[in-house]
């Protein structure tokens, strides 16, 4: 499943990890109103994300490995866009 982003940095994290990972499942989650105010909040209502990732290409790897290939996915969004990010990286059925 992959689930709808709102806003133009979800929009585009989706379309980067949907190119680079393939997912089965993508659910990315805009976390920024729970940080207005905090630091990192640029105003634009999209600067601190989770996202929830299930796919092939993460079997056998160590979690670290699976969050680096999130993170390089999104490349530049990361020091450009991205404040906080919270990764679920997991491969098809693992628990």
């Amino acid at each position: 499943m992959i689930a709808p982003a709102t806003g133009p940095v979800a929009a585009e994290i989706t379309a980067r990890l949907t190119r680079a990972l393939t997912p089965t499942r993508l659910e990315v989650i805009n976390d920024s109103a729970g940080h207005r105010g905090h630091a990192g909040d640029d105003g634009s209502g999209e600067s601190h994300f989770t996202v929830i990732v299930e796919s092939p290409v993460f079997e056998g790897q160590a979690r670290v490995a699976r969050q680096r290939m999130v993170n390089k996915a999104l490349g530049a969004l990361m020091d450009e866009r991205i404040h906080a990010l919270a990764i679920r990286a997991h491969a098809p059925g693992d628990a």
